[in-house]
C-alpha cells in the first residue's frame, strides 16, 4: 500500500463522538512507552503526524487520522501507566474499553508489544479481554532494532508460547522497528488486504 495522504481529523475524549461515516478503522494501542507514536509516524511516512515524547502516557485522547481518504488510523491512549492518579487511570480505562468493545467501525486493533521484554502480565490480560469480547486484533512487536535477530526471535516465540496456552489459534503478528522501517510493508499490506476483502463483501 502506498500512502498518498494522511491527515488529522479529530481528537476525542469520548468514543461516541468519533466519526460516523462508516469508514473502516485500524486502531493502535499498547502499554505506555511501547513506541506507538513512532510506529504511526513510520507507517504513514509523516515524521510528526503522531506526537512522540520521552514521557510515557502522553496520548490521552482518541485521535483519528484519515489515510488516503479511505480508512482511519486511530491512535488510542496507552494502558498501564502507573504514575497517573487512580481517577485518571479509571477514566482512560473506561475510554479505551468503550471504544475497543463498542466501536462498530473498528476493523482491527493492533496491540503493540515491546519485543525487548519478557511477556508482561498486563499485555496478556488485555489480549485475553479482547478474546472474550470477540474483538479482531493483531500483534505488533516493536523496537526490533534494539536486539539481535536470535534474541528477537526468542523473545517473540516466548510471547507466542504464552498466548498458545490460552488460545487455540494465534492472531496475526508483525515485527517492527520504527527506526529502520521494519514491518512497514507487511502491516500496510495486511490493512490493504482486509480493506479489499471488505470492499468485495460489500459488492
Amino acid at each position: 500500500m502506498k500512502i498518498t495522504s494522511a491527515e488529522f481529523v479529530i481528537s476525542n475524549s469520548r468514543a461516541d463522538r468519533c466519526p460516523v461515516d462508516g469508514r473502516p478503522e485500524y486502531a493502535f494501542i499498547g502499554r505506555s512507552n511501547v513506541g506507538k507514536s513512532s510506529l504511526i509516524n513510520m507507517l504513514t511516512g509523516r515524521a510528526k503526524l503522531a506526537m512522540t515524547s520521552s514521557t510515557p502516557g502522553k496520548t490521552l485522547l482518541i485521535n483519528h487520522f484519515l489515510i488516503n481518504g479511505e480508512w482511519y488510523l486511530v491512535d488510542l491512549p496507552g494502558y498501564g501507566y502507573a504514575k497517573r492518579g487512580k481517577r485518571e487511570q479509571e477514566k482512560l480505562a473506561n475510554l479505551i474499553r468503550y471504544y475497543v468493545h463498542g466501536r462498530a467501525q473498528l476493523t482491527c486493533l493492533f496491540v503493540l508489544i515491546d519485543s525487548r521484554l519478557e511477556p508482561q502480565r498486563i499485555d496478556l490480560e488485555f489480549i485475553e479481554q479482547l478474546g472474550e469480547g470477540g474483538v479482531p486484533f493483531a500483534l505488533i512487536f516493536t523496537k526490533a532494532d534494539k536486539m539481535g535477530p536470535v534474541a528477537l526471535r526468542g523473545s517473540v516465540d516466548r510471547f507466542l508460547k504464552r498466548l498458545s496456552e490460552q488460545w487455540e489459534e494465534l492472531p496475526p503478528y508483525f515485527v517492527s522497528s520504527s527506526a529502520r522501517g521494519t514491518g512497514r510493508d507487511e502491516i500496510l499490506g495486511y490493512i490493504e488486504q482486509v480493506n479489499r476483502s471488505l470492499r468485495q463483501t460489500a459488492e
